[in-house]
């Protein structure tokens, strides 16, 4: 297996808090790149102190800091400024997901950076993009969800609902890591470097393409169904006798009559005038979802599953988060590893993206600051200029 990560000789340097930022440098971090992370002095990131569930440490922070260097900095002191300068002369990338124009008020704004450092790549992340009228809004993630309609085709007939994940904020970190690869390879290629922009609005925006095609052509927004489909009939989730929730997709004529043949052992439905093809299923969801529940009502979970299987539908299990922490699957391919953290070793899911033959990189969670005095050092500063920085407040 080669111990050389894609990634190792690029450094990134990130004035990140919350999700989106961190999520995209920790991919970048997990291929091997130096992500030093700035911090402010003291309280760093604020997502240290969103929850306290890992040992005494906030869960987003772990999920998303690992393999990462800190350096706490003051920014508003020009001799943090200072520091920032020389660590960005010899990086080659800058991520910010600071509020709107305070990049540029700190004279970090990509392009005053760009001019400067002609190779560097930026990477800015706002939540309703640099322009327009709602440049300066707040976008935490409800607020994001919202605004792009997720939260109105999400949920029940009876009550909207958010996602149980941060959405847009995941959506934003992904495009922003695309967004740094791509620009890499361009610089690789042309020697350039170039600036990167995402928000969270049109990441979700982004995602949201079916609904919006079927609104603006069909008339009305997708309904909201639980966990049904808008336009798929029986799509869902069924519970058996013992309480086991099963989730089932049929997706065609073809499914349709293995399902009725093979699950439900109701060979006459396959022609029923109501449920015959994939619109009438969908006009009698009603109808069709009674049947259903009352084949699964007098059998088990296992035996459903059974069934299904045999007859080539697609299904799964409706499983607790708790479940998830004892996946068989996750088990069986070694998806687990461990970090460590200043609370103690953590349990970690390895990247999701493998690339055979390739080392995984799986290194600690930092501390605030926890590596000022290494990257100063490597920077020049004796140990008494760094102790005076810090006790006049700058790091």
């Amino acid at each position: 297996m080669s111990q050389t990560l894609p990634l190792e000789g690029i450094t990134v340097i990130s004035c990140e808090h919350a999700v989106a930022a961190p999520l995209a440098t920790r991919h970048l971090a997990d291929q091997g790149a130096r992500v030093i992370k700035i911090e402010r002095p003291g309280t760093g990131d604020f997502a240290r102190g969103y929850d306290e569930t890992v040992n005494g440490l906030s869960s987003h922070f772990v999920w998303l800091n690992r393999n990462k260097e800190s350096l706490a900095l003051d920014l508003k002191r020009p001799e943090a400024l200072a520091i920032m300068h020389e660590l960005l002369a010899t990086a080659d990338v800058f991520v910010q997901n600071l509020a709107p124009d305070a990049a540029a008020r700190l004279g970090l704004g990509a392009a005053e950076l760009r001019e400067r450092y002609p190779t560097l790549i930026t990477c800015s992340i706002s939540g309703y993009g640099s322009s327009g009228p709602y440049r300066d809004a707040k976008a935490y993630d409800l607020l994001i969800q919202s605004e792009a309609g997720l939260v109105a085709i999400t949920g029940t007939a009876e009550a909207p609902a958010k996602t149980g994940i941060p959405t847009a904020d995941i959506g934003a970190g992904m495009y922003a890591l695309s967004g740094i690869l791509t620009a890499l390879f361009h610089r690789e290629r042309t020697g350039e470097g170039s600036e990167v922009e995402v928000s969270l609005f049109d990441s979700v925006v982004e995602w949201m393409g079916f609904p919006l095609y079927y609104t603006e052509y069909g008339g009305t927004a997708p309904a909201r169904a639980g966990t049904s489909h808008a336009s798929i009939a029986p799509y869902g989730t069924f519970r058996a006798g013992d309480g086991v929730d099963v989730v089932l997709s049929v997706q065609n004529d073809r499914e349709w009559a293995s399902f009725c043949t093979g699950v439900l052992e109701r060979p006459d439905l396959i022609n029923d005038e109501r449920f015959a093809t994939s619109s009438v299923r969908l006009t009698h969801r009603t109808e069709l979802h009674a049947v259903v529940d009352a084949v699964f009502a007098v059998h088990d979970g296992p035996e459903m599953e059974r069934r299904l299987a045999e007859s080539t539908v697609a299904f799964a299990r409706q499983r607790e988060v708790k479940d998830v922490l004892t996946h068989p699957q996750l088990s069986a391919r070694n998806r687990w590893r461990t970090v460590e953290t200043s609370a103690g070793p953590v349990r970690a899911l390895l990247p999701a993206v493998t690339v055979v033959g390739q080392a995984v990189r799986m290194d600690r969670v930092p501390d605030v600051g926890a590596d000022t005095r290494s990257i100063l050092g490597a920077l020049g500063y004796s140990a008494a200029a760094i102790d005076e920085l810090t006790g006049a407040g700058v790091l």
